[in-house]
């Protein structure tokens, strides 16, 4: 016999499935619900800075041998305002290093790649320094074939600076775990078709 509505939520909220159910610590801070296929809100859009540099090097790896940083794996998907993948996106990155500096001179921390055919992406980097006036981030140029680019920002959750940037915008935070010597954050792209 399937479990009721009432006992399906005690044991997700951690209450007895015979008993009441109670208001754990986790349940304080409700999740925000999934949007519905068609109902998510396309990534915003943010501003470039004055650090783009045009005609990045094609490259799925922004490391480079003896590069100081912790090391740093970015995925995800994007996908249409429909909810479906879209391959072929040109997606643009460009950070600062761990010192908070960015190559203006060459294009170390920069590079482009396409999602495949089930848009998917993946980055190898490292961690951006932070720098005055800014938090953490990595800046991206997503653009769909004969759509105009997105330029966007994404940034890392738990940041002292996140509250003091006036750019930050928590639509654009990555979910982040500690998967041993690296990191691994996720974000999927949402972009209007």
């Amino acid at each position: 016999m399937a479990p009721s509505r009432r006992e399906f939520l005690g044991v997700i909220l951690g209450a007895s499935a015979a008993g009441a159910l109670g208001t754990p610590a986790c349940a304080q801070t409700p999740l925000a619900p999934t949007p519905a296929c068609g109902a998510q809100s396309a990534t915003p859009s943010q501003t470039e800075g004055p650090y783009f540099k045009p005609s990045s090097p094609e490259r799925v790896s922004l490391l480079e041998p003896e590069m100081r940083g912790r090391r740093l794996v970015v995925s995800g998907v994007v996908r249409g305002t429909d909810c479906r993948p879209v391959p072929r996106v040109l997606l643009d990155f460009w950070q600062a290093d761990a010192g908070g500096r960015y190559d203006n001179a060459g294009f170390h921390l920069r590079g482009h790649q396409l999602t495949d055919a089930e848009g998917r992406y993946r980055l190898e980097t490292i961690l951006p320094g932070v720098y005055p006036g800014r938090t953490r981030h990595i800046h991206v140029k997503a653009q769909a074939p004969g759509r105009p680019p997105l330029t966007t920002q994404l940034y890392f959750p738990g940041e002292a600076g996140n509250a003091r940037d006036g750019i930050f915008d928590p639509a654009l935070l990555v979910t982040l775990a500690d998967a041993g010597d690296v990191a691994a954050a996720r974000f999927d792209f949402v972009l209007v078709r």
